[in-house]
């Protein structure tokens, strides 16, 4: 049979799809957005070495897209499983998109055109889209969707499209099909935790405490703001800014007790791209440990020091907004005891990882087993990650446990080679 389903593509689920490809495997890659990439389509730069992270990742977006051996499922949802290894029958659902994907040329007149400007997931909200749109300018495939939730019919996109693409909503139906794979590989990613749940910090009840994903979309040049750094509150430009860490983890009180590997590189990284730039910038990091286990990471979390950036090992209980609207912080040097008031312009909330929404109910369809944490388990995490519980179903990448880019690449790579064998000898 010689054919694999590949189900999330972030850049785990991509390098499995194009090993398995390059290795004359047919690919089914089924991903419930309308473009491929996941989140890694959202950063700036990766650490540690500060490359462009759409430089890496977007080569092998348009791989995929362009290898004869890899089918992009796009918009579609895993539904029902049966069968055993080397003979599975996968049901998918794929969700309307009311475009036509083939007369579709991705120009963007009809975004222009559009009136409606809703929540923009992909900018985590700092930002704004269309009812119709593209989730970014580098989306695979290349093509518009529109979103019938907030669509008012205004008609003029369907007035502006030359090709006349945009279908009406008895146009583009849910669609209900079967695949018959000899292997699945499960790269179903991850995603962040809500500060929201965690009060204390008054995440959206003062404007300039903001996550992690919020500061990346607001300092990556593709950006809403252009790449240039703003207090939401006024938009002035900040002068000081404060990290704080293992929000959402390492956390008894949110039953959350997992380290989520990246947070402290990750804030390090977005640390030393401001730095560079503004070198008068007054950044601190409260950190309970800094976890820098990588190659180069620990020299890189060296080079945050030398910079300037300083670290307090210590974690806030809260964070106050006073009368006169500035961010207060308290917080206890732990290492030296001091009680400390920190008022910096903007506070940035390190949040950690979770399992993806719906990867519980992915759970129940495939028939895996899952962590105390919600992540997909593996029977033997130290010798075989990639293997799951079910016989010819492989675990890729942060859909099995909080980790880096080079991880879960690896990790997609070793899944891939499982599933490999079991297409050969179907």
């Amino acid at each position: 049979m010689n054919e694999v389903a590949v189900i999330g593509a972030g850049v785990a689920g991509i390098q499995a799809a194009l090993d398995l490809a390059n290795h004359g495997i047919k690919v089914h890659l089924i991903e419930r957005e309308p473009t491929i990439g996941g989140h890694m389509a959202q950063l700036d730069k990766t650490f540690p070495t500060n490359d462009c992270s759409m430089c890496i990742l977007s080569p092998k977006m348009v791989d995929a897209e362009r290898n004869e051996n890899i089918v992009l499922h796009t918009m579609t949802e895993v539904d029902f499983l049966e069968g055993e290894a080397g003979n599975f029958n996968l049901t998918l659902v794929r969700h309307p998109r009311y475009i036509d994907p083939v007369k579709c040329t991705g120009c963007g007149d009809c975004m222009e055109a559009c009136p409606v400007e809703v929540y923009n997931r992909y900018d985590a909200g700092i930002g704004v889209r269309k009812a119709i749109y593209k989730p970014h300018s580098q989306a695979v495939p290349n093509i518009v969707v529109r979103d019938a939730e907030h669509c008012i019919e205004c008609g003029m996109c369907y007035d502006v499209c030359g090709p006349e693409a945009v279908l009406h909503t008895d146009e583009d139906k849910k669609e209900e099909f079967t695949i018959n794979v000899s292997a699945i590989v499960v790269a179903t990613g991850f995603e962040t935790f809500n500060p929201v749940e965690k009060g204390s910090l008054r995440y959206l009840k003062i404007p300039d405490v903001i996550t992690s994903l919020e500061f990346e979309r607001m300092i990556c040049a593709s950006g809403p703001t252009g790449g240039k750094l703003r207090k939401l509150s006024d938009g002035r430009t900040p002068e000081s800014i404060v990290f704080i860490q293992c929000v959402g983890s390492r956390d008894m009180q949110l039953r959350r007790p997992y380290c989520s590997c990246v947070c402290c590189m990750y804030a390090i990284k977005n640390a030393i791209l401001l730095k560079e730039k503004n070198s008068s910038l007054d950044i601190k990091m409260l950190y309970m440990d800094i976890r820098a286990y990588g190659k180069g990471y620990e020299e890189y979390y060296e080079r945050a020091k030398q910079l300037g950036i300083e670290f307090i090992r210590g974690i806030p209980g809260e964070i106050i907004d006073d009368p006169k609207g500035e961010i207060t912080i308290p917080v206890e040097n732990t290492e030296t005891g001091d009680i400390l008031q920190l008022k910096p312009d903007l506070a940035v909330l390190s949040v950690g990882m979770q399992p993806a929404k719906g990867a519980e109910r992915l759970a129940d369809i495939l028939g895996l087993k899952k962590d105390e944490s919600g992540f997909f388990a593996a029977p033997d995490l130290k010798l075989n990650p990639v293997i799951s519980n079910r016989p010819g179903i492989y675990i890729a990448g942060t859909a099995l446990s909080p980790k880096d880019i080079p991880d879960s690449v690896m990790q997609g790579e070793a899944a891939a080679m499982k599933a490999f064998i079991d297409a050969i000898k179907a």
